[in-house]
């Protein structure tokens, strides 16, 4: 049985994966608004903060793209509490991103097999459709300090697990995303 349940016939969790700038974001949100239907909430749940003019003009952009039609919700830290504030069996929640939110745990000292954990036990119960944004880190070389390599295994890590609970998985390359799973 994937994900979804008996008793969820509507809800789905998809996943989206790729590389910096690699289209992923664009492919998850028209996954999203495929699956959305009145009168539920077409919600994007933002993990990141502004720190500087560099990342305020990439959350510009994506908003600009966006549109009026979505829910503006931000949980840098307390994504899974965030989760269920939109657990609807009519919402459709977007999250974006993954790797962006294990960094805010890493950097602000959080135990992040405890949120991993929660995040993932969370998806078992959600009701609402889930499309989850995450990097895929592990394609590069072994970076060359502990911060980075703690990065890129948390992130893995997560991964591994969102993509077992998810519905489908896409992974997107220069624009084009291919489904590899189911």
């Amino acid at each position: 049985m994937t994900a979804m349940s008996t008793n969820q016939n509507l809800r789905k969790i998809s996943f989206v994966l790729g590389g910096a700038r690699s289209g992923k974001s664009l492919h998850a949100e028209t996954l999203a608004k495929t699956q959305h239907t009145a009168p539920g909430q077409l919600v994007y749940l933002a993990t990141a903060q502004i720190f500087d003019e560099e990342m305020q003009t990439r959350i510009d952009l994506h908003r600009q793209r966006r549109g009026g039609e979505w829910v503006l919700a931000e949980a840098p830290i307390d994504l899974v509490d965030t989760l269920r504030n939109f657990d609807h069996p009519n919402n459709v929640v977007l999250v974006d991103c993954l790797s962006v939110w294990v960094t805010n745990l890493i950097i602000n000292g959080h135990d992040v097999a405890t949120a991993r954990d929660g995040l993932i036990a969370h998806l078992a119960k959600s009701i609402s459709s889930l499309t989850f944004v995450a990097s895929e880190t592990g394609l590069g070389i072994v970076p060359d300090n502990a911060l980075s390599r703690q990065f890129r295994d948390e992130s893995g890590r997560l991964n591994q697990m969102v993509a077992a609970a998810s519905d489908d998985v896409f992974f997107v390359t220069a624009g084009i995303a291919q489904k590899i799973k189911p």
